[in-house]
């Protein structure tokens, strides 16, 4: 590309694979940057390098442009330095954080700098690691679980043309529980751990089955082959229940599509129905509480955006 245009493309290019985001180049005039970029409908993985730039997301990208899913930010050359809820990351290679994108942070980027960048759902992280100690928070990538977690990453990307979409998302499930037990000190008695086991392929079967109107704690229990009261009590680790996790992963699912191109043609009683929700007044109700606005004036906000 032309010298000129290659800040606007980098600002669309990385606006495509992220949330909204502000950007401040450390110059103009022949910026130079490249991704590989690995996704499924779960996770994603983008493996960058590019010149000296300042990312920054504000708290009116937060509240225009809602994503509470994470980042783990894993520098491989140069440096990054991360701020975000009053704490600062000062990552090299060998060291790695994550981020929330429900929340602002600055984000500078040292020249010559390459780094993955995987995006994790929220759901995945949240009760495992505590969200406020997790945001620019250091890890240790370089011995231990955090250099296993380096390897794996390394793995994705190499393999990344001889993987499937199941086999992407079941390396990188063992990413991210080793990168909770990393990110949280995890010396939890097996008891606990196994509360945790249970959480995270409860919390799996819903993603997969949120749409389904007959989903609940009993259904669950059922198809999984576990008690109503281990997934109670797995989930209740966790801070939630049955009914909420539903709940909040179907009221998800509506955001998601409510921002799709290709679900406009649906009505909001077509996205009640088809999100598993018993009726529009229900859905509407719920997702005002959640999102603090109805699914009609979320879908005016994107078309308007």
């Amino acid at each position: 590309m032309e010298p000129w245009e290659r800040t606007g493309f980098w600002s669309e290019q990385v606006g495509s694979c992220q949330s909204r985001m502000g950007y401040r180049y450390g110059r103009t005039d022949d910026f130079r940057g490249e991704t590989v970029r690995q996704r499924t409908e779960t996770y994603q993985l983008v493996r960058f390098r590019s010149d000296e730039i300042e990312y920054s997301r504000t708290a009116t990208h937060v509240r225009e442009d809602p994503d509470e899913d994470y980042r783990l930010l894993l520098p491989l050359t140069g440096e990054i330095v991360l701020r975000q809820n009053g704490n600062e990351a000062r990552l090299t290679p060998g060291t790695g954080t994550l981020v929330t994108f429900g929340a602002p942070f600055e984000c500078l980027q040292a020249a010559s700098t390459q780094a993955f960048v995987l995006t994790i759902p929220a759901r995945e992280v949240d009760g495992r690691v505590n969200r406020g100690s997790a945001s620019a928070t250091g890890l240790d990538l370089s011995r231990g679980l955090g250099r296993v977690v380096r390897s794996m990453l390394d793995g994705l990307y190499a393999e990344r043309d001889d993987l499937t979409d199941c086999q992407f998302n079941a390396v990188s499930d063992r990413v991210v529980e080793l990168l909770c037990m990393l990110a949280s000190g995890d010396d939890r008695p097996d008891g606990a751990r196994h509360l945790t086991d249970v959480e995270t392929v409860v919390r799996r079967h819903v993603r997969e089955n949120a749409a389904d109107p007959g989903l609940t704690g009993t259904s669950m229990a059922r198809a999984l082959g576990w008690s109503l009261r281990q997934i109670q009590l797995a989930l209740q680790h966790a801070g939630t229940t049955p009914r909420e996790l539903i709940r909040e992963e179907r009221l998800r699912l509506v955001r998601e599509r409510l921002r799709r191109g290709d679900c406009e043609h649906l009505t909001i009683t077509d996205l009640a129905y088809a999100s598993g929700f018993s009726s529009a007044s229900a859905l509407s109700t719920a997702f005002r509480q959640r999102f603090g606005v109805s699914p009609r004036e979320m879908r005016n906000a994107t078309r308007a955006a």
